[in-house]
């Protein structure tokens, strides 16, 4: 009876996703230990939003096919949240983040996929991704001596033209 008397929230705004892929084939094993090597993109309204490296200051967010990222692996789709910003807001929202993540700024280690997919997923929906997408990231003091020269520096903050209108 009283199971009939609580209610339902009413769920408001649209899902947020968060997709994550394997890069890989090491992580079938790992992720059992909360470790991998993951992409991840966000996605909302049917488009996914991920973050690339470039030689260029030109935005590096992509957008592509919700779970169809370079023929990876996904691993999961995980409903992080829900946005209030309508279709037409939260393109002009990825407009703007797109103006803070130039593809010169791509670091594997600093700021790499997961760290604009968390950025996203807090201005979204306040909500943060799963601290094992990226953990491998943050634990980069156990291997930075295996790593290439240039990998494991702070990548200089980049500063970016107010007037980026090339596309």
């Amino acid at each position: 009876m009283l199971c009939g008397m609580m209610r339902k929230k009413k769920k408001t705004g649209t899902p947020v996703y968060i997709n994550v892929y394997d890069l890989m084939p090491v992580n079938s094993f790992i992720y059992w230990f909360g470790l991998g090597f993951f992409h991840s993109g966000v996605q909302v309204y049917g488009v996914e939003y991920a973050f690339g490296g470039s030689d260029n200051s030109r935005p590096g967010i992509l957008k592509l096919e919700p779970k169809h990222f370079q023929g990876l692996q996904i691993r999961k789709s995980i409903l992080i949240g829900r946005t209030e910003m309508d279709e037409q807001e939260c393109r002009e929202f990825i407009k703007k983040m797109a103006k803070e993540y130039p593809g010169n700024s791509y670091n594997i280690i600093f700021r790499n996929c997961n760290h604009f997919a968390n950025d996203a997923s807090k201005r979204l929906t306040k909500k943060s991704i799963p601290g094992w997408i990226n953990r491998l990231a943050r634990l980069n003091f156990l291997y930075s001596c295996l790593l290439p020269d240039g990998w494991n520096e702070t990548p200089p903050r980049t500063v970016v033209a107010a007037n980026n209108n090339k596309k």
